[in-house]
C-alpha cells in the first residue's frame, strides 16, 4: 500500500478506532519511557539529568513553531498558572523517574495510575466539579487497592511507594491546571510554557550533579528526549478523533507492558497479592476514567443543545 492509501485508510477508519489506536500507540511509548528511565537509574545516571533531556526534548516538537512565529508562541495572559503547570510537570517527573529507582517497573506503573484517584479528590474543592457516585466509587476501591498492594510485609520498599504516590499527587497539578488552562489558551503555548520553566527548574539539578557520560549514553538520552514527548500529542489526537470513554482507558495498556518487560528484562513481578492489589487499582481507574469522560461528554452535548437552542429562538419568525 503507498502512502497516501495509508492515509486514506486511517481518515476512512471510524473516529474511535482511530482515537484507540493512537491512544494505544501512546500507551507503548509511555511504557518505553518507564524501559528507559530503569535503565537510566541501572547506568547511574542522575534524576536531574533524565529530566533536563526530557525537558528540553519538548523543545524539539515546538521548534517549527518557534522558527515560524518566534516567541509569539509564549504569549499569555496568565503566566503565574503556567509557572504553578510546569513546576507540577518538574516535581513530578522528578519523583515518577526516581520511583524505579525503588521499584519495579510494574508497581511503579500501578501506583501511578492513582493520579486519577486524587484528582477526583480536588476537582470538586479546587474546580467546582460535580462528581458523581461512580468517580466516587472507582476512587474508594483504587485506594482499597493501593492498601491491598502495600500491606504490611509485602516486600515494596516503602520510600519508593512514597515517592510514587508524591508523584501521582503532583500528576493532579498537571491534570486540574491543564483544565484551567485549555479553557483560554492554546496547546502550543501550554507545552512550550512547560518546556521552560520545567528546563529552566531542572537545570541548577542537572548541574550539580551531573558526572560523565559515554557516547552510548549520550545518544540514549537523545533518543529519550526527542521520543517521549509524542505521548502528550499522540493522547492529545487521540481524544480529538475518539470519543473519550471509548479511547482513554487504552493508557492502561501500559502495565501489561511494563510488566512483561520487566519479568523478561530484569525478571521481577510482583506477587500474588501485590497483583491483585494491581487488578483493584486498574479497575478503579478505569470506573474514574470511563465516567469522567462520559460526564465531560453529556457536559459537552448539554452546551451544544442549548447553543443551538438558543440560535433558534434568535432567528426571527417568519411572516
Amino acid at each position: 500500500m503507498t502512502a497516501a492509501g495509508a492515509r486514506l485508510a486511517w481518515t476512512r477508519m471510524p473516529g474511535n478506532l482511530r482515537g484507540m489506536a493512537l491512544m494505544a500507540a501512546a500507551a507503548v511509548i509511555f511504557s518505553v519511557e518507564v524501559l528507559f528511565i530503569r535503565w537510566m537509574n541501572d547506568r547511574g545516571i542522575p534524576v536531574a539529568t533524565q529530566l533536563l533531556v526530557r525537558a528540553l526534548g519538548q523543545f524539539v516538537w515546538i521548534a517549527p513553531l518557534l522558527l515560524g512565529g518566534g516567541v509569539a508562541v509564549f504569549r499569555t495572559a496568565r503566566l503565574p498558572m503556567h509557572l504553578f503547570r510546569g513546576a507540577c510537570s518538574l516535581a513530578t517527573w522528578g519523583l515518577y523517574f526516581l520511583s524505579f529507582r525503588y521499584l519495579d517497573p510494574a508497581t511503579g506503573t500501578v501506583l501511578s495510575f492513582t493520579n486519577v484517584m486524587f484528582t477526583t479528590m480536588l476537582a470538586a474543592p479546587l474546580l467546582g466539579e460535580a462528581v458523581g457516585r461512580a468517580r466516587w466509587a472507582g476512587t474508594l476501591i483504587g485506594l482499597f487497592g493501593v492498601a491491598v498492594m502495600l500491606r504490611p510485609g509485602a516486600g515494596i520498599d516503602p520510600l519508593g511507594a512514597a515517592i510514587a504516590i508524591g508523584a501521582a499527587i503532583c500528576w493532579c497539578g498537571i491534570t486540574l491546571t491543564s483544565r484551567m488552562l485549555t479553557r483560554t489558551e492554546r496547546t502550543q503555548t501550554v507545552f512550550a510554557w512547560v518546556g521552560l520553566v520545567t528546563s529552566l527548574g531542572a537545570a541548577p539539578f542537572a548541574i550539580a550533579t551531573w558526572m560523565p557520560l559515554g557516547l552510548g549514553d549520550v545518544a540514549v538520552l537523545a533518543v529519550f528526549g526527542c521520543v517521549t514527548p509524542a505521548i502528550l500529542w499522540l493522547i492529545t489526537e487521540a481524544l480529538r478523533a475518539g470519543e473519550a470513554s471509548a479511547v482513554a482507558p487504552l493508557q492502561y495498556l501500559r502495565l501489561p507492558i511494563v510488566a512483561l518487560a520487566g519479568w523478561l528484562i530484569w525478571g521481577q513481578v510482583p506477587d500474588a497479592a501485590a497483583w491483585a492489589g494491581a487488578a483493584v487499582i486498574l479497575a478503579g481507574a478505569v470506573i474514574v476514567t470511563v465516567a469522567e469522560a462520559r460526564a465531560a461528554s453529556q457536559a459537552a452535548n448539554r452546551q451544544a443543545a442549548s447553543a443551538a437552542s438558543s440560535g433558534a429562538g434568535s432567528k426571527p419568525k417568519s411572516p
